[in-house]
């Protein structure tokens, strides 16, 4: 992510989570710790050939573990492959800063995010009572390992292949 994707990201940040979007200042802060050799971040985003964001998540890294900060996809690209393609750059990413594990929270009402996590190996292992504010949702922790058992399939070849085709991953 650049500085000059964080105005179209904040728009789909505010379509996709009305009542907990992140702000503009939260967004430079997070951007100023992905530069220089002590980086402790990487953010992506998603574009199509035409520029527009589509897609768009964060990596926080502290001593070996990683933590996903945020991952979001527009709605029209729901069901396409583009929520896999963006949590396997997150965890390239982790793999990049030698992260032992990953974790991350997901609201408990996110059906659809916790199986896309699932897919990825991520298993539960905890419950933050009230987390997401104002609605008092609660989050369930997952956790990952950073090298999951090479056995495992490949998550993203259930991706659906109909996702319009030239849009790009970039930091």
């Amino acid at each position: 992510m650049r500085w000059w994707d964080i105005a179209p990201v904040l728009e789909l940040e505010r379509e996709l989570f009305p009542h907990d979007a992140w702000t503009a200042p939260l967004f430079w802060s997070e951007l100023a710790h992905a530069r220089g050799p002590n980086a402790t971040r990487r953010y992506v985003v998603a574009e199509t050939p035409d520029g527009r964001v589509v897609g768009y998540g964060g990596l926080a890294v502290a001593g070996d573990t990683g933590d996903i900060q945020t991952i979001a996809a527009a709605r029209d690209h729901w069901g396409t492959g583009l929520g896999a393609r963006l949590l396997t750059a997150l965890l390239n990413a982790a793999g990049d800063f030698e992260c032992r594990e990953v974790l991350l929270e997901v609201r408990v009402d996110n059906a659809r995010a916790q199986r896309l996590y699932e897919r990825f190996g991520f298993e539960p292992v905890g419950l933050r009572r009230g987390y997401y504010q104002p609605g008092d949702v609660d989050a369930l922790v997952m956790r990952r390992p950073a090298d999951p058992d090479p056995d495992t399939a490949d998550p993203t070849e259930a991706a659906d292949p109909t996702e319009p085709r030239g849009t790009t991953i970039h930091g």
